[in-house]
């Protein structure tokens, strides 16, 4: 988010941030609540999510470290849009609302650079949409292993339960169950409790890119 700044616009940010350390399970923020300032995640992981009326919880992404998140919440009506709850001990730098915008007011460049971060925070809510609404759970599952484990390897772990998978991807667990024991059946991959390898890459890249019929 802050690509392109000079040294001299760092310093200033490192002025105005502080650091926050938080345990698994403690919450940093919920929804509705006034929005105090942004965090970006410096070790650990946080999941963004939601609350239904009863109490079911979605995933809407996890920030990883170098990630930021509720950058929005500082502006508009001020409110955060969502819980905000670390998956394990975590470190955070904590920007507070009033100062960060002076410094925007006064240091356009870094106003410019965030507009970037927003954009691009936009699009990945606008491809989650889609697929939630054009894809089926197979074809969520194969993109999320797809970009999970890169191009690096075929076998990875991970990050998170399968739980909060499911939720992250918009189904339930037992659906998530059932999608993984049929790729496995089928020669996709192999699965070892977390542990994930790729056996056929080529099937699962058209199978991340396939419609519900």
């Amino acid at each position: 988010m802050f690509a392109g700044v000079t040294d001299d616009d760092l310093e200033r940010l490192a002025r105005v941030c502080r650091t926050r350390e938080c345990e698994k399970g403690e919450v940093l923020f919920s929804e509705g609540e006034e929005a105090h300032g942004f965090y970006i995640t410096v070790s650990g992981r946080v999941k963004i999510y939601k609350l239904s009326p009863e109490g079911k919880e979605r995933i809407l992404h996890i920030v990883q470290p170098g990630g930021t998140f509720a950058e929005a919440a500082i502006f508009g009506n001020g409110l955060y849009p969502a819980y905000a709850e670390p998956l394990e001990r975590s470190t955070f730098l904590f920007f507070p609302k009033r100062q960060f915008l002076n410094l925007l007011h006064e240091h356009s460049q870094i106003a410019i650079n965030m507009i970037g971060g927003l954009s691009q925070f936009l699009r990945q809510f606008a491809t989650q949409i889609e697929e939630l609404t054009f894809k089926d759970v197979p074809a969520r599952l194969a993109r999320y292993l797809l970009e999970l484990t890169g191009d690096e390897s075929d076998r990875v772990r991970l990050p998170i339960s399968k739980t909060q998978l499911a939720s992250n991807l918009g189904t339930v667990s037992e659906t998530l169950s059932r999608t993984f024991r049929k790729m496995a059946d089928e020669g996709l991959l192999e699965v070892d409790g977390k542990t994930i390898e790729i056996l056929d890459r080529d099937r699962l890249e058209d199978l991340a890119e396939s419609y519900k019929e």
